[in-house]
């Protein structure tokens, strides 16, 4: 059994162009080719939050594809966005003493009690997509993921851009992502210092939509009924955008003209709606993690160097600039 090795900090980050980012109770997803290291498979226990939304599940799909391809045992959890499912999944890998263990925290607080126990297996961990809060950071080998402060503050920025020179007030309502957790924390902390020093921007209304498009509807309904006054929508994510589309157009408003309308994650879906001017603007975060992870899992059950922080590289997109992805998007 691999014994884990204290973390390394490495000299830079390691940033990958638009390749990462972010079923059932078990389920495999090993291809028939071994590893590098001889006959011998690597076992990776990854626990997903769930399949709330188009990114979700796109980012299930690359880690279940890229495993197969790189030969590699994949024990899947869904934790269907509940933390304590999380919990119950990685102790279970420790039973069945997986070599890694990968997983996307639900929520940022209350993992080290669980994640000293996987040290103490000596099984590495790799965070995916979002971060713990954790101080102690040897309890994990690195994160692979999106800067999502910096995903708000893009968003941000592009407010700010768009209404240059025009007098106030611009009265935003806010669509959060799951409470608690590192994207939404940090696209509200992103956004809200990039819009701060002009006092013509006002949020008047933030609440958690759970980055599904039901919820995102339900709450973009009651924003609509509480405030006549609404300028600007930023959602945390594309699917929460589409559902507050739903409401808008129900309400007998123009997405993307009498409101506009800012997400986060560049789906499928959300770049068709931002092609045809319901969306204004999407920061990206990309959902393709699966290569990279299993290049860290390899590197980590090794017992290699490997950067404390794997930092994404993503971009941003405007209606015209959709248009033009669109033809060869792949998710």
């Amino acid at each position: 059994m691999f014994k884990k090795v204290p973390a390394a900090l490495a000299a830079g980050l390691l940033t990958l162009v638009l390749t990462a980012c972010g079923g059932g109770d078990a389920g495999t997803g090993g291809g028939d080719a071994g590893t590098g290291g001889g006959s011998d498979r690597i076992t990776l226990g990854f626990s997903q939050v769930g399949a709330e939304s188009g990114w979700r599940s796109a980012n299930t799909k690359s880690v279940q594809e890229a495993a197969k391809e790189a030969g590699i045992d994949l024990k899947f959890s869904d934790a269907q966005q509940k933390q304590e499912n999380q919990i119950k999944a990685i102790r279970s890998f420790i039973q069945q003493k997986v070599d890694a263990i990968a997983f996307s925290p639900v929520v940022e607080s209350g993992w080290d009690t669980v994640l000293k126990e996987v040290k103490d297996a000596g099984i590495p961990v790799i965070l995916t997509d979002r971060a713990v809060d954790s101080a102690d950071t040897s309890l994990y080998r690195t994160f692979i993921g999106s800067d999502f402060v910096i995903e708000g503050q893009k968003s941000g920025e592009w407010l700010v851009k768009e209404y240059e020179g025009e007098s106030g007030p611009v009265n935003i309502v806010e669509l959060q992502g799951t409470t608690g957790s590192a994207p939404a924390n940090d696209r509200k902390k992103g956004f809200g210092d990039a819009i701060a020093a002009d006092p013509k921007f006002k949020i008047i209304a933030s609440q958690t939509g759970d980055f599904t498009r039901a919820k995102g509807k339900e709450v973009m309904e009651a924003f609509l009924k509480a405030h006549k006054d609404i300028d600007v929508l930023f959602a945390h994510n594309d699917d929460m955008g589409l559902g507050a589309i739903e409401a808008i157009e129900g309400a007998g408003l123009k997405p993307g003209t009498d409101i506009k309308i800012i997400t986060i994650d560049a789906v499928k879906d959300g770049m068709q709606a931002l092609a045809d001017g319901k969306i204004n603007f999407i920061a990206e975060c990309s959902p393709l993690l699966g290569p990279q992870l299993m290049d860290l899992v390899k590197k980590a059950v090794k017992g290699e160097q490997i950067p404390q922080r794997v930092l994404t590289e993503e971009t941003t997109f405007t209606p015209e600039q959709a248009k033009a992805a669109l033809p060869d998007r792949k998710y």
